[in-house]
């Protein structure tokens, strides 16, 4: 007969089963309501104290006009609402030390996080109940420039999240919408009773509907989004490196052989360059024509016959953006002679020479300023010109181009004889003379509107005897945080004296940072003006995206920053690129004259860099940018004066600044009115 269960045995299963039960109500319980498993830790240390890590870059441009680089927490609401508009608070930026040389690839840094910080929570558990939630944080690099260190919305560029140097990993693709894809978060609870997705769930995107949740602890708690199911760490010192992203990083094909190099140089081309339909270019048949200028140097072992074929290359792409390798021993030998003079060619169609090299060749000839230039070598001057090389190409413009063929067209070889057919003012007769080409550079360097000797400041301004202010803008990208001091400096001065206009002279700014450029305007204007947007090539697409979101605008300074008075903006093809910018900005609403010769030089879209071999590093334009209208509006165009200078006798040689004149009147005429 089998065994009775003693009194003992029957208390013990008794309680054990409704152990079980209970327990297996309580998992029913907790899924009806809809709580989340607490999350897998590791390295349960308390929680993060202090962050350290490095920042690697290899994009050329990274340190590019900065004067006040950052690590902060930022604070990623904006990517959890999916509002790029979003601006970070300024309670919630903690600050880190950059612990190494930021102009050195990696620099390091050390953030200490706040007991508590002071960043925007977000209930992103999705289970319908209202909660604290959490904040999130990226650690990511900022560039500081308007205001106190922390960021405002110019800094920000309008708001939104990082989409290159910081802990997260950002889809490339620009139709993505800089969706988060991967890196690392470090996010801070209020209690225990705060959920936070593990994964991505099956739409692969964060912070949605589908993604699955866990309960995570109290305090900081970095988050490993490269891992399956995520990875819950609470250190108390992690190391996060921040992520360069991929459309930011430097594309390598140095190590290639030189034909691989070409190729794959010509499919980034193909893919990426910002102006393929609208300067007609074949990358088939270039490519066709190209390679085996590229084969031969590889079979002939010959470093400089490679880096001739790739200047030469570069040269055919109509596009002042692109940089060609500069060969030396090439330039010299071409343009070491001089001939003792400087020619212009006037707007009827004339060639004279603008300055005479005093003791040279020309200058012992009788070859006077003003003489009008017949022939060089036998060739009428006009033919001449037409096939000179014009060695600091290439060009976004025909009228830059023409301009850097004057300039080396009384270029050549030391020892050339050349002959010159002129006529000296005042004369009836022409004359021709065989000049020996000597090495003197007055003539080539004479007139430059580039010449600059480096004490400049990127802002520079003073008061005209006219009474109007006067500016000169050199760069933008000089010391970004020095050039808003000098610029603010120079609007609170013309405000509290009264001057009754201004005159901004971009003739030697070859550009830099287009946003700063924007921003610089803005100070003139009293409405957030759209600007237009900028279009980058999207893999996913295969084609040039818009983001309808990324519209362009002014972001306007305090209203005691902004001046009202008559402008006018002096411009050169010299004037490139962000200047073009800027000069276009001050076109809007009639803003400001455009007073000059020429157009600017027609350099219209953003930048990246490549390398190829033998240490080249090749530049050309990924961004085409388009007015607010759609319609590309600087790239082979240049922004043309509203006030057009002619070029003649009178404003070449009449001794004074015919533009500076020209703006002045213009100004007389508007306060006057």
């Amino acid at each position: 007969m089998p065994k009775q269960p003693t009194p003992a045995r029957l208390t013990s299963r008794f309680i054990l089963l409704l152990l079980l039960i209970g327990a297996s109500l309580g998992a029913v319980q907790l899924a009806a309501q809809g709580e989340a498993p607490p999350a897998d830790i590791v390295n349960d240390e308390g929680g993060a104290v202090v962050i350290t890590g490095e920042v690697t870059y290899t994009n050329t441009l990274f340190t590019a006009g900065v004067a006040q680089p950052i690590i902060i927490t930022e604070d990623q609401a904006g990517f959890v609402d999916r509002n790029e508009y979003f601006i970070m608070p300024p309670e919630s930026q903690t600050l880190a030390q950059i612990t190494s040389d930021f102009y050195t690839s990696p620099f390091t840094y050390s953030l200490t996080l706040p007991i508590q910080p002071r960043g925007s929570y977000r209930d992103v558990d999705h289970d319908d109940a209202e909660e604290t939630g959490v904040q999130v944080f990226a650690i990511a690099y900022w560039s500081n420039t308007f205001g106190d260190p922390f960021l405002e919305v110019r800094d920000l560029s309008g708001g939104g999240w990082s989409g290159a140097y910081a802990s997260t990993r950002i889809d490339p693709n620009p139709s993505a919408n800089g969706e988060v894809i991967g890196g690392t978060y470090v996010i801070y609870a209020p209690d225990d009773q705060q959920g936070f997705p593990s994964g991505f769930g099956a739409d692969g995107r964060l912070f949605t509907e589908d993604d699955p949740i866990v309960t995570v602890p109290q305090g900081y708690t970095v988050v490993n989004l490269d891992s399956e199911p995520f990875t819950f760490d609470r250190s108390a010192y992690p190391v996060i490196d921040l992520i360069e992203g991929e459309r930011a990083a430097l594309s390598d094909f140095s190590r290639m052989s030189y034909p691989e190099a070409f190729d794959a140089m010509i499919e980034l081309f193909s893919t990426e360059y910002a102006f393929t339909e609208w300067k007609n270019l074949d990358w088939d048949a270039l490519q066709k024509a190209w390679r085996p200028r590229f084969e031969q140097a590889q079979a002939n072992n010959d470093v400089l016959e490679y880096r001739r074929a790739l200047r030469d290359f570069l040269w055919t792409i109509p596009d002042g953006h692109v940089s060609a390798p500069f060969i030396q021993e090439d330039f010299v030998t071409a343009v070491i002679g001089g001939i003792g003079m400087a020619i212009r060619e006037l707007d009827d169609g004339r060639v004279l020479v603008t300055y005479v090299t005093p003791g040279a060749e020309a200058d012992a000839e009788g070859i006077e300023v003003g003489a009008e230039i017949l022939s060089i070598q036998g060739m009428p001057v006009k033919d001449w010109v037409d096939q000179t090389i014009p060695w600091t190409g290439p060009f976004s413009t025909d009228h830059a181009r023409r301009l850097d063929q004057l300039r080396f067209a009384t270029r050549f070889e030391l020892g050339t004889r050349v002959e010159v057919e002129y006529i000296n003012p005042d004369s009836a007769e022409s004359e021709t003379v065989r000049l020996l080409a000597e090495q003197e550079l007055d003539s080539l360097f004479v007139g430059q509107e580039t010449n600059l000797t480096g004490f400049e400041l990127p802002v520079e301004y003073r008061l005209l005897p006219s009474g109007y202010g006067y500016a000169q803008i050199y760069s933008f990208s000089d010391n970004d945080l020095l050039t808003i001091q000098v610029w603010e400096r120079m609007i609170q001065t013309l405000i509290a004296q009264e001057i009754p206009g201004l005159i901004i002279d971009m003739r030697v700014n070859g550009g830099g940072s287009g946003f700063l450029a924007d921003s610089m305007a803005a100070y003139f204007f009293d409405e957030e003006l759209e600007l237009g947007s900028t279009g980058f090539y999207d893999a996913s697409l295969g084609d040039f995206y818009f983001d309808p979101r990324g519209v362009r605008h002014f972001y306007l300074p305090p209203d005691n920053l902004r001046y009202f008075g008559e402008i006018a903006v002096i411009v050169s093809p010299s004037c490139l690129s962000a200047c073009e910018f800027f000069s276009y900005d001050m076109t809007l609403e009639d803003r400001a004259a455009i007073v000059g010769h020429y157009p600017t030089g027609g350099l219209g879209g953003s930048v990246q860099d490549f390398q190829m071999p033998e240490g080249e590093t090749i530049r050309f334009t990924i961004g085409r940018a388009v007015n607010s209208a759609g319609d590309i509006f600087i790239e082979g165009l240049g922004v043309a004066p509203t006030v057009r200078v002619p070029v003649t006798e009178e404003t070449l040689l009449g001794g004074s600044d015919a533009l500076l004149d020209a703006a002045v009147e213009y100004l007389d005429e508007q306060v006057r009115n």
